[in-house]
């Protein structure tokens, strides 16, 4: 079989995924093995593949395909997430782009243009994943609105009503201008901003006088309907019982008293807007102030705004501080460094907006979540220090505000039958609504007709909390066979920026609907940064393609590249340069296998010593590297486990087995060692499958003829068994000999092909169970080991052990003579440097016992370096 030289990624890839997906090997359905579970965190469905995609899926990857290996019925649900906000966003924009306004639509009409837009562009990025070699069982798919998904969701909606768990409520709400919609709390990103503090001048009415107050939003002046000074502030003493009246807008209000002014911010004085701070409203309930709503949907000035009508508010703010100042109401303006609450998705400074908005009461929800992770260790965080973060939001957890003011999403099930606050009914259909409207109103001749259903949708986050168990009909049907077999799941890989928005809240969908955790382990992943350890984005230009990577690196290559530096929680600096670095290992890898299957292999030869040798050892490593591999996995430490596979693969692989057991130019090598040599490939390939899929699966097919059934993907994950700890660490002492043996050849311009002999004085009593491998590897003619040092030979340390190579008419000996003399003239030089540091008090007594310790190290390497070059120099005299 003629294996080619390169190693085409791209025919592989294809190759190898249709191979995969043709014998239905990712498919799962219950059956008696142990199953083994993953629920994929659903990308938005528009969305497209960035790095945090790439990593977060690889790693998913890695998981399922091991334990598809370990003999479990391995389980990866794919899907995607509905991503109210964003979707509809675009679809807006869409629409715009073909001058038609969302607003001229039914709703019918807008979300036949969604689904559209939903069908031609959201299976990207799943497709995409397929390109990363991403395992899914794809007759499994799910997206967050098919019509059973919708219907679970539902009905958590109406049994959380139904248990008084859901509430209405007209509250203070995060409004976002730009997706004109409310916001949870979670969803709002605070960041400190350069503004302006404007001081501004209220006359005081009836009189010339005038009160100083601070805002940094001058704009909202036409909804302040009172001012408020603290009682025990003895500057406004004579304003008590007073009015003031509000610059431009000449309105009349009164100057209330409270302690919740503080006396030291700004004048001491407050404007109070109760319709647009959340502070304000406590207030204006306190002391039943007016509520006046300054804004429109999208920020901008409505009819209170008088002239400013229709102006968007940064506009207003700019503009009515000349018109203050023009009027002689502005006393002054500072520089001020603010916190201003912008939007998770679209980035639009956050609105606080009164509105009836539909909440879900989390106080007594969340215990069960917090019992499970903080106190019973049920579900395990990775890495730990998460758990201090899910802590602080779990216990200052506030009421969860589900509405949005969307038509994308699931529409919320609450039926109106009238104009009262309490006029609805709350059902998981039009019909069950009517039945119970009839029942409510004591009105049996209430038609389908006479109920409104309402207008938004529910939060994203309401439909994907129900995520693991929803993709197994778990809501619907908790007592179908996929529920009751695949849930709990086991891990979930997720970034630590969704830890509360989905993470917790999944957790406390789980206990509140089955009793049990949704998931055991969660892996949180580091952010994706570039270089200069900024947040890839498009806008920063610093994102590569993910696709383009793969073309240029190859699937695995950017596997491998992205996981080497990949420790759970940290964040990634990435750089290309990891992707050539996987690259090469796969290089690596494929040249080691066209190395064997290029031998001639003879049954009439027998095993060498040293071959035989060589496969003891590399079993062993092989058994060692094992256990690491599995304690690694097991603490999720998945970058360390890439890592111990990579070094036995180059090193103990590649550049130790391979070297020891390889023939003699143009020579056979006996069949023995070299079904050995295939046999530890397997294994090698097996380790590195969940890393390296296509090129493993590769190799694995070469290197015998395969059946459907013997494919690598569902082959058997090596077995543990024991291994001779001793082998290993003599064989490290082997390694010291072998590469001294060579720096002397490389030093002193021994060739390779001209045989040597080597004597030792073993010391350390080392095992001579290698001293093949070194006379193969040094191609030493003659090893002996003797008692006393070796006149005329060269000499080296490793340890204690003292080794001497026999000169040979190729030295040049006085030359050698004047480079030792040299090296040991500069080396007591170095000596001495080191030694007056140590006698010097002042700096024994002042350096760090660290430096210390380095300084001894460095006096004794120098003194044994010294003895041995001194023993060399008297060799060659």
């Amino acid at each position: 079989m003629t294996i080619p030289a390169q190693f085409d990624t791209k025919a592989i890839e294809d190759k190898w995924y249709a191979y995969w997906m043709e014998h239905n090997y990712f498919h799962s359905e219950p059956d008696h093995r142990k199953p083994y579970t993953i629920t994929i965190p659903p990308p938005n469905v528009t969305g497209v593949l960035h790095m945090g995609h790439m990593l977060n899926n690889t790693i998913q990857d890695v998981l399922i395909r091991r334990a598809r290996l370990k003999g479990f019925n391995a389980c990866w649900v794919p899907g995607t997430d509905h991503a109210s906000i964003a979707t509809e966003a675009k679809v807006v924009a869409k629409l715009k782009s073909e001058g038609i306004n969302k607003n001229d639509l039914s709703r019918e009409e807008f979300l036949a243009h969604a689904w559209e837009w939903t069908d031609k562009y959201g299976g990207v990025i799943l497709d995409q994943l397929k390109k990363l070699g991403a395992s899914c069982d794809w007759e499994r798919t799910k997206f967050t609105m098919d019509p059973d998904m919708s219907a679970s969701v539902i009905r958590s909606f109406v049994d959380l009503y139904n248990k008084g768990m859901i509430y209405r409520g007209y509250r203070m709400v995060n409004w976002d201008p730009e997706a004109k919609t409310t916001l949870s709390d979670e969803e709002v990103i605070y960041e400190e901003q350069q503004g302006k503090l404007y001081f501004l001048k209220y006359k005081i009415e009836g009189t010339n006088d005038f009160l100083t107050v601070a805002t940094t939003r001058p704009e909202t002046i036409f909804g302040d309907t009172a001012i408020c000074i603290n009682p025990n502030d003895a500057r406004f003493s004579h304003l008590k019982g007073k009015k003031a009246i509000v610059p431009i807008c000449g309105r009349v209000v009164p100057i209330i008293e409270d302690d919740y002014v503080d006396m030291e911010f700004g004048t001491g004085c407050l404007k109070v807007t109760p319709a647009h701070d959340v502070n304000d409203k406590a207030l204006g309930e306190k002391h039943h102030l007016e509520i006046i709503d300054i804004f429109n949907e999208d920020a901008s000035l409505n009819a209170h705004g008088l002239h400013y009508e229709g102006k968007d508010r940064f506009t207003v703010r700019a503009e009515i501080a000349k018109e203050l100042e023009a009027n002689g109401d502005l006393a002054r303006t500072e520089n001020h460094l603010n916190k201003v609450g912008t939007s998770e998705r679209t980035k639009a400074v956050i609105e606080p907006r009164l509105s009836d908005q539909w909440f879900l009461k989390m106080e007594e929800l969340v215990k069960p979540a917090i019992k499970a992770v903080l106190e019973d260790n049920e579900i395990k965080l990775y890495p730990k220090k998460f758990e201090n973060t899910y802590r602080h939001w779990l216990e200052n957890i506030r009421d969860w505000n589900i509405s949005r003011q969307l038509w994308w999403g699931q529409q919320i099930p609450a039926y109106y039958y009238g104009l009262g606050k309490e006029d609805f009914v709350v059902a998981e259909t039009p019909a069950d609504a009517l039945e119970l409207a009839k029942s409510k109103t004591q009105n049996p001749s209430l038609q389908l007709s006479d109920l409104t259903q309402d207008a938004d949708a529910l939060d994203t986050w309401f439909s994907s909390w129900l995520w693991p168990m929803a993709v197994f009909g778990g809501i619907m049907d908790p007592e179908n066979k996929d529920f009751k077999y695949y849930y709990p799941t086991n891990d979930l890989v997720t970034g630590p920026d969704i830890l509360f928005f989905w993470v917790a809240r999944m957790i406390i969908a789980g206990y509140e609907y089955t009793g049990k955790k949704p998931f055991t382990n969660v892996y949180l992943t580091g952010l994706v940064r570039d270089s200069q350890r900024r947040k890839m984005s498009k806008s920063l230009g610093n994102s590569p393609d993910p696709l383009d990577l793969i073309d240029k690196f190859g699937a695995d290559g950017v596997r491998v590249g992205l996981l080497l530096s990949a420790s759970a929680g940290n964040d990634i600096l990435f750089d290309e340069e990891l992707c050539n670095q996987g690259k090469a290992f796969t290089h690596k890898i494929w040249n080691a296998f066209r190395l064997i299957k290029g031998w001639e292999v003879s049954d009439a030869i027998p095993q060498p010593e040293s071959s035989k040798v060589a496969v003891e050892w590399f079993e062993a490593k092989l058994q060692q590297t094992l256990a690491e591999i599995e304690d690694h996995f097991e603490k999720y430490r998945i970058s360390d486990a890439l890592m111990a596979i990579y070094k036995l693969v180059w090193d103990d692989f590649c550049s130790w087995f391979l070297e020891m057991i390889k023939p003699a130019y143009q020579q056979p090598i006996d069949s023995v060692t070299f079904a050995k040599a295939l046999e530890m490939l397997e294994n090698n390939m097996k380790l590195l499958h969940p890393f390296m899929p296509f090129l493993t699966e590769e190799i694995w097919q070469l290197i015998a003829d395969r059946k459907p059934e013997d494919a690598l993907i569902i082959s058997q994950w090596p077995e543990k068994k024991s291994f001779d700890n001793k082998l290993i660490a003599d064989f490290e002492h082997t390694m010291e000999v072998i590469s001294a043996v060579r720096t002397v050849r490389k030093e002193k311009n021994i060739p390779f092909r001209d045989v040597i002999s080597l004597k030792a004085i073993n010391s350390e009593n080392v095992s001579t169970y290698f001293d093949s491998v070194v006379s193969k590897l040094g191609n030493i003619d003659a090893f002996e080991y003797v008692s006393e040092k070796a006149d005329g030979a060269l000499s080296f340390r490793v340890k204690s052990n003292e080794y001497f190579v026999p000169i040979t008419g190729n030295i040049d000996m006085e030359a050698e003579i004047k480079k030792l003399t040299e090296e040991l003239e500069y080396n007591k030089g170095f000596l001495k440097s080191v030694q007056g540091k140590l006698s010097n008090e002042k700096f024994v007594s002042g350096a760090p016992e660290k430096v210390i310790e380095i300084e001894r190290k460095k006096e004794a390497d120098a003194l044994a370096k010294i003895a041995m070059i001194e023993q060399s120099l008297l060799s060659l005299k």
